[in-house]
């Protein structure tokens, strides 16, 4: 049986919980949350992103997320919370539902990127590439 978008995305949203701007903005400071920004690059360079977040383009979650992996990146730990958000909160709860099956434990979904900036975060230009 196949599946579509709506049913991969209702079962994301089963098991990665919702988080709101302030509760993002507590876990991070108070339990150095990683916040992942996994847009792709192209929508970082017009619009930005949350003040501290990190980036991993949604294609490379599992690759970063995987320390077997020569593509590992040491921000992810399984000990550690992560919070995620892209443009609208779509990618970000498929992305959370793959880190849970991958054994992270502590997951959010902040929603997008206008999430994050409606409740208070500041929002970083990204570096003129030409500087």
């Amino acid at each position: 049986m196949s599946v579509t978008v709506k049913d991969m995305l209702e079962a994301a949203h089963a098991v990665v919980r919702k988080i709101d701007a302030a509760g993002a903005q507590r876990l991070v400071a108070e339990r150095g949350a990683l916040l992942l920004d996994i847009r792709d690059a192209p929508e970082l360079a017009k619009t930005g992103r949350a003040a501290g977040a990190h980036h991993v383009p949604r294609g490379m979650i599992e690759f970063r997320a995987d320390a077997a992996t020569p593509y590992h990146d040491p921000a992810f730990r399984k000990d550690r919370p992560v919070v995620l958000y892209c443009a609208s909160g779509g990618r970000a709860a498929l992305a959370g539902k793959v880190l849970k099956e991958m054994g992270y434990t502590e997951v959010f979904n902040l929603g997008g990127l206008k999430d994050w900036a409606d409740g208070g975060g500041t929002v970083v230009p990204m570096v003129d590439p030409g500087m």
